[in-house]
This record gives structure tokens, C-alpha cells and sequence, in this order.
């Protein structure tokens, strides 16, 4: 009763279009969350993602949920994620793939699930990771273990927003360790990050999984640039 004269008040708006949600909308109306672009990576074994990586570093399988445009409405999403504290959209739209990459097999490839990591400083300021936030949601649909601490950033580097590729690799290269390497080792990880666009920061995590002997590396992001 409490919760419906409260949203009365305050009325619970969709994240994408900003308009009203329906009782049982969680964050994201029906009507954008069917029409937000999907890559359907997980469909095809070689995909423009998978071609980022050739020759650089072995990813497994290279997934992204959405496709990223200027302007768009995935952008619109990301960017409430990481700068407006709506933790809630990459958790949602984590288990919303996380359920779909079930269906089509894949909780059984992996064991366990990282975020790409925020340098401590970043992580105090903004108060939340949000690729911790869309992990934790791949983690709860498809009921595959999660872990925000395993992998650490040691460096705080300056944002990749508009780095070229060469800038953004040497920006993120050796800065990221593992804190139990026993622990990962033999694992089947799922590396995850909220965008790729050169994929810089996704190797250099790779590169350091690997290291410690991992037995393969995947990743999975929210969006990625076209």
C-alpha cells in the first residue's frame, strides 16, 4: 500500500526513454528493452569482437550485448550506469544476458565471473564499479560464481574516452594484478567490462589472467562500438 502511494508521488520512470513504468517494469519499460540493438554475438563464433583480438591475445568467446551508437539509446543507459548512480541498469540488463546465454548454453563455459576492476581512488569517488554491477547480474542469470576482488587495478590511469588505440593500450598496459592467483588457476574466467571499443583494457586484464595460468578467457560486455 505504502509503495503504491509512493509511486504515485514519485513515479518510477523508464531509464532509457524516461517515460512511466508499469507496475512490474524493473527500471527498463517492455517496449525499449525489446527494441535496445542487439549484436547477438552469442549466436556466431567469429563476430567483428572476436577480430579485435586476433593476434594480440586467445579470447574464447567474445560477447556483447547491445550495440553502442553515439547518441543512442544504449548510451543513455551507460551513462546513468556509470555517472548517475543507477547501479540498478547494469545489474538488470546482466541478468537479462545472463538468462539468454543460459538458453543457448553458455553458464556451462565458465566458472567464474570479473569485472574489470576501478583503481581504488576511482572506486571511493564514484562509490560502485559499474562493470562489478553488470557481472553481478550475468552471475545471478546464469548462476555461474561472481568475484569483485580477485582482479585489482594498481594504477590510476586517466580515462580511455579519447585515447587512440596505440594511447590506450600503453595507457593500461601492467596495471593490473591478481590477488589469489591459486585461486584462478585452472578456471575458466569471464572477463567482463561495460564497453569495448579497441579492447585495450579487456587484453591487458586478459594478459594478466592468463599469466597466472587460467585455463581460457572470455569476455562479456554490456555494449560495443561498431
Amino acid at each position: 500500500m505504502l509503495k503504491d502511494f509512493v509511486s504515485i508521488i514519485f513515479p518510477e520512470y523508464c531509464r532509457a526513454c524516461l517515460g512511466p513504468l508499469e507496475r512490474n517494469e524493473p527500471y527498463i519499460c517492455t517496449t525499449c528493452r525489446f527494441s535496445l540493438p542487439r549484436t547477438n554475438s552469442h549466436l556466431t563464433e567469429m563476430t567483428a569482437l572476436t577480430h579485435r583480438f586476433w593476434g594480440r591475445v586467445p579470447i574464447w568467446h567474445s560477447l556483447a550485448y547491445l550495440k553502442f551508437t553515439k547518441g543512442g539509446t544504449v548510451q543513455q543507459l551507460l551513462h546513468q550506469l556509470k555517472y548517475n548512480d543507477q547501479r540498478e541498469i547494469g545489474e538488470t540488463l546482466g541478468q537479462w544476458y545472463g538468462f539468454e546465454l543460459t538458453e543457448h548454453g553458455f553458464a556451462e563455459k565458465f566458472d567464474l565471473i570479473l569485472p574489470v576492476p576501478l583503481h581504488a581512488s576511482k572506486l571511493r569517488k564514484r562509490g560502485y564499479n559499474q562493470s562489478d554491477c553488470f557481472a553481478k547480474g550475468l552471475s545471478e542469470g546464469m548462476r555461474v560464481a561472481w568475484s569483485p576482488d580477485v582482479l585489482r587495478r594498481t594504477v590510476a590511469t586517466p580515462t580511455q574516452t579519447k585515447k587512440k588505440r596505440l594511447e590506450r593500450w600503453q595507457n593500461v598496459d601492467a596495471v593490473f594484478e591478481v590477488t589469489n592467483e591459486d585461486f584462478l588457476r585452472g578456471k575458466r574466467i569471464l572477463l567482463v567490462d561495460d564497453v569495448v571499443t579497441t579492447g585495450a583494457t579487456l587484453e591487458a586484464c586478459a594478459q594478466e589472467l592468463y599469466r597466472v595460468a587460467c585455463a581460457a578467457v572470455s569476455i562479456a560486455t554490456i555494449a560495443a562500438t561498431t
